[in-house]
């Protein structure tokens, strides 16, 4: 690779991930109520995401009465994207009437109830198809509850979900005929593994911490890893002295340092994710979003200029404690609450560590296989220095509330050049 060749992977790079919205679940809901011979339900949408679905611009303080001049256009929009039917047949659904739930910090949701017709007898299972929003943004979800089901033995319960949709995963079908607690558990399971996968953030840390990890550092005479042009240039033929690090020779020293930040990391946000869960410890989630941010600088810098030598678990454990945070803040946005709060939370938390755990397999190993090669090199320097750029971005986007719109202004340039 010559050096336009990696300032333009490097321009590309930079447009692409400045247009990424990292941590940023978005959820709409069905809530179904199962009775011995009728089913009704209700459809749940945030004021944003119904902006989104039907190009409007209502605020969080909107009025009912606004919000009902919409009716007949919202009814419409769910009609071809929601589809409920079983061996019973199609069940078409009959609406009533549009209400408005405000929930705090959340904001303010809007809710369809409705009716499912051609329900002489209560199905055994419910397939469901639901469309709503995916063809607008990559990173919605769509969320089942059961509140009520006589049959199952359900009873006002708004803290475990049953099914979730997202896109490229539309249609699947609902079991009414026995509690869904274990079926939450493993939707909660599949969340926590989804929320790592698209928390980019979250996954920009790991890669921070997880690049050095086939390497070991030579040391100057202060005792600290030095900072050399050597270091910096991939490009040049040094030797591994004038680097200042060198390949590890054998799996293990490698493989040891993975363990030891993935445990540490592990322990720290799973603190934090049950504090702030179970409301015992709570923070301003700007001031939370903005050190996750400037986590990934620190952690990107730490591999050029060691500043917890042979000791990044401290990295790794200080700031998971914020990280922890963070994934609390997906579990107050689905709302979770009562007495599966434990057991979700516990659901949740696997997931996350089973997305982590997929994550760090993807690429620890192909680090390894490249680390003697002058590849690795340009990954860690071209690497290190775009994450800097990413955390630094977001930490002034996150910390003072603006929109930088830098993605948007590197992609017109992009365009234009290329079109």
């Amino acid at each position: 690779m010559n050096f336009k060749a990696y300032i333009l992977c490097l321009f590309f790079t930079v447009v692409v991930f400045s247009n990424v919205n990292a941590h940023n679940p978005k959820q709409s809901y069905i809530y179904l109520q199962v009775y011995e011979n009728s089913i009704d339900g209700r459809f749940e949408i945030n004021i944003k995401e119904l902006n989104l679905a039907l190009g409007l611009n209502l605020e969080d303080d909107v009025e009912e009465s606004v919000v009902k001049r919409y009716e007949e256009d919202l009814k419409s929009y769910y009609l071809p994207k929601v589809k409920f039917s079983s061996l019973l047949g199609n069940h078409q659904i009959k609406f009533g009437e549009i209400e408005l739930l405000r929930v705090g910090k959340l904001g303010t949701f809007v809710q369809v109830n409705f009716k499912l017709d051609n329900i002489t007898e209560i199905p055994d299972a419910l397939n469901i198809y639901y469309n709503v929003l995916f063809e607008k943004t990559t990173d919605h979800q769509g969320l089942v509850v059961i509140e009520y089901n006589w049959k199952a033995g359900i009873h006002n319960n708004e803290s475990i979900t049953s099914l979730f949709f997202a896109r490229g995963n539309i249609q699947q079908e609902l079991d009414l005929t026995e509690g869904s607690i274990f079926k939450g558990f493993i939707t909660l399971i599949k969340e926590g593994v989804w929320h790592i996968w698209i928390g980019l953030d979250h996954i920009l840390f790991l890669l921070a911490l997880v690049l050095p990890s086939v390497i070991t550092r030579y040391n100057d005479t202060s005792g600290k890893g030095r900072f050399t042009w050597a270091m910096l240039n991939p490009f040049g033929n040094y030797s591994a002295k004038e680097r200042g690090w060198q390949s590890v020779e054998k799996f293990k020293p490698a493989f040891m340092y993975i363990i030891k930040i993935v445990t540490f990391f592990t322990i720290s946000h799973t603190i934090t994710l049950s504090l702030a869960a179970l409301n015992i410890v709570l923070l301003p989630s700007r001031f939370v979003e903005s050190v996750i941010a400037i986590s990934i600088a620190l952690a990107a810098w730490n591999n050029f200029h060691p500043i917890f030598r042979s000791k990044e678990w401290i990295i790794a454990f200080g700031f998971g404690l914020f990280h922890g945070f963070g994934f609390a803040s997906v579990l107050s946005d689905i709302g979770l609450s009562g007495d599966y709060l434990g057991l979700s939370l516990f659901g949740f938390n696997i997931g996350v560590e089973l997305g982590q755990l997929a994550i760090i397999s993807g690429i620890f190993p192909i680090l390894y296989i490249i680390r003697k090669t002058k590849l690795y090199h340009i990954m860690l320097v071209f690497g290190s220095f775009l994450l800097i750029f990413i955390s630094i971005y977001w930490f002034i986007e996150r910390g003072f509330d603006i929109d930088l719109q830098l993605g948007n202004f590197l992609f017109s340039i992009y365009s234009s050049i290329f079109n």
